[in-house]
């Protein structure tokens, strides 16, 4: 029996334009704060709450832009978050006080939790019920992608480039991202408001129940995850591994990469436990060794599990996040 197709084009389209939009959102995570210091000369708590108010505007937005996709359709939610934040990332090139960039910050992350629930909303529908978990897991690398490319492209631009350069690179990945937008051609069905949902759960019910579990479960691991992703080169200057933490990431990439193929296809194949259970202890194992690391081949050999870890258990979280709910919800 032959498998249903995965890569068609709106699979390949919303996953680059996912891509996109994180790795604009990445490249100022980092380098925002260094921008606020040396160019805008603000202190260390201002640069601190540039990051702070993107990330409460995207957070708070979200139940509300799922509840959108129901009423607008995936589609145009994705849109209008794309526009907001296109419109956002040319107005970086134009402020210049501490106040107007806390100002953008905030429409900035709200436009980035609209747009990235729709897309989440629209990949569940192009993606085969058959092939959920391969497709979710081969999704998820867009993110991974971002987290490796993004730093690295940003760290590069505010020390050799232009603040013009600068911006101009987050105004480009917004560009992008609206062209692969641009190219999707949804069903009917997966891109149109939905008429019949209950007036009265709608009012209401801004949160998917089915989803709210491992919800839970995931925040926990992602809390652990967080302090990976934003001590480890000061954990590696402490323990006199500097050096090594530059290729930390490109290790956990690497291994995330390689392993995608597999677990993903397993999870289709035999279900989650057989790949929950077993992503848990490598993520402990790997967190453990980080903890114990004095060596270069240690930390390295961490970085490979932690990747192995997190990098199948967070596609598959979001797997199990979607699979119950009814299609309309998934966003």
């Amino acid at each position: 029996m032959s498998r249903e197709p995965l890569w068609s084009k709106n699979f390949i389209c919303i996953s680059l334009c996912n891509l996109f939009i994180f790795l604009a959102f990445y490249y100022l995570i980092v380098t925002l704060p260094i921008y606020t210091l040396q160019e805008l000369h603000g202190t260390s708590t201002q640069a601190g709450l540039l990051v702070t108010v993107f990330l409460i505007a995207a957070i708070i937005v979200r139940p509300f832009a799922g509840k959108w996709a129901l009423t607008a359709g995936n589609h145009r939610l994705l849109f209008a978050g794309l526009a907001i934040f296109l419109i956002s990332s040319l107005l970086y090139l134009f402020i210049d006080s501490i106040t107007g960039l806390m100002a953008v910050r905030l429409i900035h992350g709200a436009a980035f939790g609209m747009a990235t629930t729709a897309t989440g909303g629209i990949v569940t529908s192009v993606i085969p019920d058959s092939r959920r978990g391969e497709g979710m897991g081969y999704y998820s690398l867009s993110f991974n992608l971002a987290v490796v490319s993004g730093p690295f492209l940003g760290l590069t631009a505010i020390y050799q480039w232009s603040s013009v350069v600068f911006f101009g690179i987050v105004v480009l990945c917004s560009v992008m991202a609206v062209v692969m937008a641009m190219i999707l051609t949804l069903p009917e069905t997966s891109s149109r408001p939905v008429k019949d949902v209950n007036p009265e759960r709608k009012r209401t019910q801004l949160f998917e129940k089915t989803a709210m579990n491992i919800s839970i479960v995931a925040a926990l691991f992602a809390i652990i995850y967080s302090s990976v992703l934003s001590f480890v080169p000061v954990y590696s200057e402490e323990i006199g591994l500097l050096q090594a933490s530059s290729y930390f990431f490109v290790v956990y990439a690497a291994v995330m990469l390689l392993s995608r193929p597999f677990t993903g296809r397993w999870l289709d194949e035999h279900g989650a436990n057989i790949i929950v259970y077993p992503s848990i202890i490598t993520f402990a194992v790997g967190m453990f060794l980080l903890s114990m690391s004095d060596t270069t081949a240690l930390f390295l050999l961490s970085a490979a599990l932690i990747g192995l870890g997190w990098g199948t258990l967070f596609p598959t979280f979001q797997t199990i996040a979607v699979q119950n709910a009814q299609p309309e919800r998934r966003g």
